[in-house]
C-alpha cells in the first residue's frame, strides 16, 4: 500500500516493461496455463443469480486457441476486423481472444446496439465476420444486408440458417492454428466511442495500451494481487469490460467475475453474490451504489470485500460516505476514456479527498492545460491532457482509426487533450467538472452539470437528474434540469420551487437550475451516458 511519500517517488520511476513482441494471449492467458493452469481465472455467473461455472487458466488458454483455429478456418488473418456482439458469457472471452491470438481485431458491441448501430459499424470498419448470439440475431441480420465486407457469420447457441454454429463448429477437430507473433504497436482492439456529439468514432489499441497498459489500473487502482476475485459491472460492448474484466485483471493473477445479467439489475441479488462466490474487490458505476446506498446493507455477507472503486462518472460524495457508514470500505473514484487505461485515481493509501477523481496514476503526466497547452495555476478550470512527449504513455490508444481530423483536433502541442475539464488543487488532486462542451456559461459563471446534479439527487424526490445550458438573452445560458422523480412523489410546481430552493441551499446558489423539467425517462448512448446534446435541443 502505497504512501504519499512513496506514490510521489513511484511516478518518478514508474514504468512498464514492453518487450520487442508481445501477444496478450501467448505472454499473459498462456503463461497462467503453462504456469499454473489450475488457477482460477473466470467465475461466469447464469442468468438466475446462483449457478456459476468456474474456469481456470488452462481452460480459457484452450478455448482461445480452440475460437482462433475456427476464425482462421474461416479467412480471419491478422489485421482483419470482427464485429463481436455477445452477452456477458465464456464465449465472449473465446471470441475476443481467438481474435487477439491471430492478430485479428475484434470489436466488442453492447447487446443494445440496433441494426442501424450495427450497420453503421461493420460498415465504418469493414469487419469480415460478425459474431452474435440468438439475442442479438435479428438486430445483426437486418443489418449485415448492407454490410458486403462480411463473408462469415457465427452464432453462439442454437444454429440459424445460413449462419456458423459456433456450439457445432468448435467440437470438430482441426490443425491447430499457430499464434501470430505481434508487435506491441500492433492493433489489437477496437472501441467504438458513444459519441454525444457526433457519430461514434473508431478508438484504435494496440496490444501494449491494452494488453500491457491496463496492469496500471489493476495494480493501483484496483489493487488486485493473484488470490483476488474481482467483479467490474459492466456490459462486455463498453471499455469498461477491458478495464475490468481481461486484460490488467489476467496480467496480475487474479481471478474476474462476471453475471449474465437479462433485463434489469436485481441489486439484491448482485450484493448476494458478492458473498457466496468470494468477491474480494469491486468496480460498478455511481448509479448502482445510488441503489445500494437505498438498501438495508446489514442484510448481507460483505466481510471478504476489502475494496471497492467506481468510474463512469463522478461519484456524490453524499454515496461515498453512506457505503462507507454501512460496509466500512471506502469507494475509490478513479478515471479513463475508452481511448485510455485508468489516468487518475484514488489509490489506496493515499488520502482520499471525496468528490475528488484523485492524482495522476503512475505512468502518466496528467496536468491541466488551457486551449494552447500551457498547464494553468492551481484552482483554475481548464482541459484534462495527458502528456505525450517526449515520450507516449504505455495505456493511451494509437489513434482514432482512419480520422485524421480528429486526431488533429486532440493530439496537439505535446498533449492528448481528452475533451474532459477540470481543476486541480495545491496537492495535486484532480476535481471534474464536465465536459468541454456540456460546462454552462451563465452570467460569466462557468458551471459544471455534475455539482448540479449531484445537489439534486442528494433530495429523496429525486431518481435521475439531467442539467443543461438553455440559451437565454440576458445571462446566455441559464441552468435547466430535466429530473425523473423517485416513487411517490408527483410532478407538481410547488416540488420544483423545493428543489431549486434545495440546490440554492446545497451548492453555490448562483448554479441552482431557473428551470425545471419534470420527465419519466432521460436520452441515452448506448453505454449509459446522457445525451446532454439531445436535451439542449428540446
Amino acid at each position: 500500500m502505497l504512501t504519499r511519500d512513496s506514490y510521489e517517488q513511484l511516478r518518478s520511476t514508474f514504468s512498464l516493461d514492453v518487450p520487442p513482441r508481445f501477444n496478450y494471449v501467448r505472454d499473459v492467458v498462456d503463461r497462467w496455463a503453462s504456469s499454473q493452469p489450475d488457477k482460477l481465472a473466470l467465475i461466469a455467473v447464469e442468468p438466475d443469480g446462483t449457478t456459476a461455472n468456474r474456469y481456470t487458466f488452462a481452460d480459457i488458454s484452450t478455448r482461445a486457441s480452440i475460437a482462433a483455429d475456427l476464425l482462421a478456418e474461416l479467412g480471419v488473418k491478422k489485421g482483419d476486423r470482427v464485429f463481436i456482439m455477445l452477452p456477458r458469457i465464456v464465449e465472449w472471452y473465446d471470441a475476443l481472444l481467438g481474435c487477439i491470438r491471430l492478430g485479428a481485431i475484434p470489436m466488442p458491441a453492447t447487446m443494445q446496439l440496433t441494426a442501424k448501430d450495427v450497420a453503421y459499424r461493420v460498415q465504418k470498419a469493414e469487419a469480415l465476420v460478425a459474431i452474435t448470439d440468438g439475442e442479438g440475431f435479428a438486430a445483426v441480420t437486418a443489418a449485415l444486408g448492407e454490410c458486403p465486407t462480411v463473408n462469415a457469420r457465427i452464432i453462439v447457441g442454437e444454429p440459424r440458417s445460413d449462419w456458423t454454429c459456433y456450439r457445432d463448429a468448435v467440437l470438430v477437430d482441426r490443425a491447430s492454428s499457430a499464434i501470430e507473433d505481434t508487435a506491441p504497436d500492433d492493433p489489437m482492439l477496437i472501441y467504438f466511442t458513444s459519441g454525444t456529439e457526433s457519430y461514434p468514432k473508431m478508438v484504435l489499441h494496440t496490444q501494449a495500451s491494452y494488453g500491457i497498459g491496463h496492469e496500471i489500473t489493476a495494480r493501483f487502482w484496483h489493487d488486485l494481487g493473484e488470490s483476488d476475485i474481482h467483479w467490474t459491472v459492466s456490459d462486455t460492448g463498453w471499455a469498461k469490460a477491458a478495464w475490468g474484466k481481461l486484460f490488467g485483471q489476467w496480467r496480475l493473477g487474479a481471478s474476474v467475475l462476471m453475471w449474465n445479467i437479462i433485463g434489469k439489475p436485481d441489486f439484491d441479488r448482485m450484493l448476494r453474490i458478492i458473498g457466496e462466490q468470494g468477491v474480494t474487490t469491486l468496480c460498478a458505476p455511481p448509479t448502482l451504489y445510488r441503489a445500494f446506498a437505498q438498501m438495508d446493507l446489514s442484510q448481507y455477507e460483505l466481510s471478504g470485500l476489502r475494496h471497492s472503486t467506481a468510474a463512469g462518472e463522478p461519484l456524490n460524495p453524499e454515496v461515498i460516505k453512506v457505503w462507507h457508514n454501512a460496509t466500512g470500505l471506502q469507494i475509490y473514484d478513479g478515471y479513463g476514456q475508452t481511448e485510455t487505461v485508468n489516468i487518475v485515481a484514488n489509490i489506496p493509501g493515499i488520502e482520499v479527498r471525496p468528490g475528488s477523481m484523485g492524482l495522476p496514476a503512475p505512468g502518466f503526466d496528467v496536468q491541466i492545460v488551457d486551449d494552447d497547452g500551457n498547464i494553468v495555476n492551481d484552482g483554475d478550470e481548464g482541459n484534462i491532457a495527458v502528456r505525450i512527449e517526449p515520450e507516449r504513455p504505455v495505456g493511451l490508444f494509437k489513434e482514432y482509426w482512419r480520422d485524421p481530423e480528429k486526431n488533429a483536433q486532440v493530439f496537439r502541442n505535446g498533449w492528448y487533450l481528452t475533451g474532459d475539464r477540470a481543476t486541480r488543487d495545491r496537492d495535486g488532486y484532480i476535481w471534474f467538472v464536465g465536459r468541454a462542451d456540456d460546462v454552462i456559461l451563465s452570467s460569466a459563471y462557468r458551471i459544471g452539470p455534475f455539482e448540479v446534479e449531484s445537489a439534486l439527487l442528494e433530495h429523496a424526490a429525486v431518481a435521475e437528474a439531467a442539467v443543461v445550458g438553455r440559451p437565454d438573452p440576458a445571462r446566455g445560458e441559464i441552468v435547466k434540469a430535466f429530473v425523473i422523480l423517485a416513487d411517490g412523489f408527483l410532478p407538481t410546481a410547488e416540488l420544483g420551487e423545493l428543489l431549486k430552493e434545495h440546490v440554492k441551499a446545497t451548492t453555490a446558489p448562483y448554479k441552482y437550475p431557473r428551470e425545471i423539467k419534470f420527465v419519466d425517462e432521460l436520452p441515452k448512448t448506448v453505454s449509459g451516458k446522457i445525451r446532454r446534446v439531445e436535451l439542449r435541443g428540446q
